[in-house]
């Protein structure tokens, strides 16, 4: 649910905290069994609709002193101010990696000062830290990827971190990145992290900011005039490590500014990803038992087509072909595949000579590393016409995938003449 007003933002906010405390005062003092106490499905469904501050009196009252804030430094502030407005004690942590902006530091000192309280910071293992600077240097994450640098200073730190509580929360929001966080449930059972009892299912996970926009955030911070990181001033929307972060062009999705050079599908550092449930950071996590079947409507291209169609410039359509290489189990993907498909059937029905397909590539990882530089699942990928003067294929990176931005990609790369049904003007 989106912030109060700022005419009212603070009455609101103090009123729902009366009335969540009188619904959750039963639970006050309980030890939660998270495993078996709540139908946490269901219970995420009905708190739906509530407000921030409703939903982060729910998580206190019902958790106490087993559930801790998680801060980054950033606009997910606004969750510490929650939890204040609420009237309960509550604890934050922060994850300090070692290569946080100096904003960032400055606004935790600030945050401590304006709350009264001590942030709990957790720190990676040194030896780990040391062993992966030794081997690969400074600044490997730009050329093999972030994940394993993430696995070290961030997701093994908050792994231990939350094995000594039995909730936590989240300054996540559905709008931060519409293609990787649109489902975001304002409670879970955590998908990837276990708890203090350990096992599956011993972690609930609060997401109290989930419904609000950025928009909402920033009204409510200003409203009541909470220390906030400096960096947003100059563009900086999602702030994490120095070296990984950058400001954005208005109107760009805020993670457009994390791990630019990647697939967009790679921009989760592990703290939030459903896919590495049991595993720390492999996106492997979850093929077996999942989802057999995407973008029914599309065609399946084999390997050893999709092979000649990348070799064999002879062999390719005169526009060329555009496709997704995909997993079933990615939940990605599976975000995707809507709009694929009628992006598809848009193309289709231009009447010109371009091929769209889809890969299975999860069963094809070397294959598909080799011949289309596969990191991260799904990558669109565009493979020129027979009389293209480019005979290398060409991916689609960025984070933004409805079917216009589908739809544009593939007439800009492969000279579909422009027709209303398209979306494009003539």
């Amino acid at each position: 649910m989106a912030a109060a007003k700022p005419n009212n933002v603070a009455t609101r906010a103090r009123n729902a905290a009366r009335t969540a405390r009188v619904s959750c005062r039963a639970s006050r003092n309980n030890s939660v069994n998270v495993a078996t106490q709540l139908d946490w499905k269901s219970l995420a469904t009905n708190m739906d609709d509530l407000s921030p501050i409703e939903i982060m009196d729910h998580a206190l009252a019902t958790f106490g002193d087993e559930i801790a804030i998680a801060f980054s430094g950033a606009e997910d502030v606004a969750v510490i101010e929650y939890a204040k407005l609420t009237g309960r004690p509550f604890r934050v942590f922060s994850l300090d990696t070692g290569r946080l902006d100096k904003e960032t530091y400055e606004l935790f000192d600030a945050v401590e000062k304006h709350y009264g309280i001590n942030i709990e910071y957790t720190f990676p293992d040194a030896q780990e830290c040391m062993d992966l600077v030794r081997e690969k240097g400074m600044f490997s994450f730009y050329e093999d990827g972030h994940q394993e640098c993430c696995r070290v200073r961030k997701v093994r730190p908050l792994r231990r971190q939350l094995k000594t509580l039995k909730a936590w929360v989240t300054g996540q929001r559905k709008d931060q990145s519409p293609g990787t966080r649109a489902a975001v449930p304002v409670v879970e059972v955590d998908p990837v992290f276990e708890g203090l009892d350990g096992g599956e299912g011993s972690l609930i996970k609060y997401n109290p900011m989930s419904n609000a926009s950025s928009a909402d955030v920033w009204m409510f911070l200003r409203t009541m005039g909470v220390p906030t990181n400096k960096l947003h001033e100059v563009g900086y929307d999602s702030i994490g490590c120095q070296p990984c972060t950058k400001s954005v062009l208005p109107n760009q999705p805020e993670r457009e500014g994390r791990w630019w050079w990647e697939d967009a599908a790679a921009k989760e550092c592990g703290l939030h990803s459903g896919n590495i449930a049991g595993q720390e950071g492999d996106d492997s996590a979850g093929e077996e038992g999942e989802k057999q079947s995407l973008y029914d409507s599309v065609t399946e291209m084999s390997k050893a087509d999709l092979e000649a169609l990348a070799t064999d410039a002879s062999s390719r359509p005169e526009k060329g072909a555009v496709g997704v290489l995909y997993a079933p189990w990615c939940q990605f993907c599976q975000g995707l595949e809507e709009d694929f498909e009628a992006a598809a059937a848009k193309i289709g029905a231009t009447g010109e000579d371009v091929k769209v397909f889809k890969f299975r590539a999860d069963t094809e990882r070397e294959f598909s590393a080799d011949k289309f530089q596969l990191e991260t699942f799904p990558r669109i990928v565009y493979i020129p016409g027979k009389s293209s003067t480019n005979a290398k294929p060409i991916s689609y990176l960025s984070e933004k995938r409805t079917v216009d931005d589908l739809l544009t990609f593939t007439k800009n790369v492969s000279g579909v003449e422009a027709r209303d049904y398209l979306g494009f003007t003539k």
